[in-house]
């Protein structure tokens, strides 16, 4: 519960150090949903102990996969919750539309779910990109596994890309854009690693075509 408690601290002051107040509903909503989203993570990892002790083997990565990880984790993130916030204390953009925000809240709670299902299936689901030789890795095809290849950054992506929404932020748009790129591209370098050092996952990719979204990519 340590880096759960640790991880709404930081949101939290991102947020609210960047609008000046603690009067902003959106960024309330966001909490809750981001909340919401690490508690059922934290769940799904208590009754997995040999994934949670993987997630945090983070040394054992490619060395490539670091800098993007620590791009897409933290830096991104932040970037984005503070733009919004800024955005909002000085009123840089105008509002945009409620249906945004409440579209904005639907692709969060579905990426969240999508993300949740993706860890649920996957006793694999590391947090660094690095072929499992010592647990015996092997090809994953249940679950959302059936229909794209990567649907945990499919849900972190998307989650991305509508945090701008719920903070109600167009300026955000920038960041929580570059930070979506930025998943893409990892995703991509982690499926040509897996095609080259994965046993049978050249067969699944052509099974399963899609990495992120179907009939897209």
């Amino acid at each position: 519960m340590v880096p759960l408690a640790g991880s709404f601290a930081v949101t939290s002051v991102c947020l609210f150090g960047s609008a000046g107040s603690f009067r902003w509903v959106n960024a309330w909503v966001f909490l809750a949903l981001n909340l919401a989203a690490s508690v059922v993570a934290s769940a799904l990892l208590s009754d997995n102990p040999e994934l949670l002790a993987e997630r945090k083997n983070v040394k054992a990565g490619k060395s490539w996969d670091k800098p993007i990880v620590g791009f897409v984790v933290l830096v991104g993130p932040v970037s984005t919750w503070v733009t919004a916030g800024l955005d909002t204390r000085f009123r840089w953009s105008g509002s945009m539309a409620p249906a945004l925000f409440f579209a904005g809240i639907g692709i969060a709670c579905l990426s969240a779910g999508l993300l949740a299902w993706a860890m649920h299936s996957n006793r694999f689901f590391s947090a660094v990109v690095r072929i499992q030789k010592d647990r015996g890795h092997v090809v994953v095809t249940d679950g959302p596994y059936r229909f794209v290849r990567h649907p945990g950054y499919a849900g972190m992506l998307a989650f991305t890309l509508a945090t701008p929404l719920i903070l109600n932020s167009r300026w955000a748009l920038a960041p929580a854009g570059i930070t979506a790129a930025v998943t893409v591209l990892r995703t991509a370098l982690e499926d040509r690693t897996l095609k080259k050092e994965l046993d049978g996952y050249t067969d699944y990719a052509e099974t399963v075509r899609y990495r992120l979204a179907p009939l897209v990519w």
